[in-house]
């Protein structure tokens, strides 16, 4: 299928590896000129390499925290009329909402909800005014089903979630979508710093505790980056326009409800 993506722009938050990576490549793939973003140079430049030579596309690199002003002013220096936006943050830590301060959750809202807000306010009147745009917001699983030890994650995502669902209906009569992908466990950076903690709180070896929570997946196993990648590039593409406002779950079938 041609996505009609070909020659357009997209920003990917937080894009050097993991799932932001994955929806990196899997838009270069189609067509795409990217311009990723972390906070780490080598990191950077070894993946913007990787997507050049297997796609032959314009890929722009912005190393700065996004989550500041001047991370998000750097962006905007560097394209300020995408066509596509990836909204893409790392998770606040797990632990007991008991040992959270005040400056804690400030930080996880900042990351998980303020600063997706703030890219979609600073680029969806172009895309608007272009008549297409395309925001993806990469949430989580625990917006639909929370996870205890992660807390700080289900609030500050769920507040993205409902803010998502107040405009998105707005904005799609100008060929504008915004949609949540909510990943479940993907075989990322994120999920392996999770059995790590897992296996400090219960000493088991954290090669078990990957395997047995594979095992509790009715797929058996754990995402990969880029099926999550094809995922948004269908969302992006010009077949989606008739979806916003929504939350695609990809999780291997985990969350029990029928809805």
């Amino acid at each position: 299928m041609d996505m009609g993506l070909a020659g357009k722009t997209a920003i990917i938050c937080a894009s050097s590896r993991g799932l932001g990576k994955g929806c990196a490549t899997a838009l270069a793939s189609e067509g795409v000129n990217v311009l990723i973003n972390g906070r780490n140079q080598e990191t950077l430049d070894k993946t913007a390499e990787e997507i050049i030579k297997k796609s032959k596309v314009d890929v722009k690199v912005v190393c700065a925290d996004i989550t500041t002003s001047e991370g998000q002013n750097k962006l905007l220096d560097k394209c300020s009329d995408p066509d596509i936006l990836v909204n893409n943050a790392g998770g606040p830590p797990p632990g007991d909402f008991r040992d959270w301060s005040r400056e804690d959750w400030i930080s996880a809202c900042n990351a998980n909800m303020f600063t997706p807000i703030e890219l979609i306010k600073m680029y969806i009147d172009g895309m608007i005014g272009r008549k297409f745009g395309r925001i993806i917001n990469i949430t989580s699983s625990s917006v639909k089903a929370p996870i205890d030890i992660l807390g700080l994650s289900n609030g500050a995502r769920s507040g993205l979630t409902g803010f998502v669902a107040g405009i998105a209906r707005k904005t799609i009569a100008h060929n504008v979508t915004i949609n949540n992908l909510l990943p479940g466990p993907f075989d990322t950076d994120r999920l392996r710093s999770s059995f790590q903690f897992i296996s400090e709180k219960t000493g088991k070896d954290p090669e078990i505790v990957r395997k047995e929570r594979a095992l509790e997946n009715p797929s058996g196993r754990f995402g990969v980056p880029q099926e999550f990648g094809a995922a948004c590039a269908f969302l992006c593409s010009v077949h989606a326009g008739y979806i916003t406002g929504q939350n695609l779950l990809l999780d291997g079938g985990a969350y029990p409800g029928t809805y």
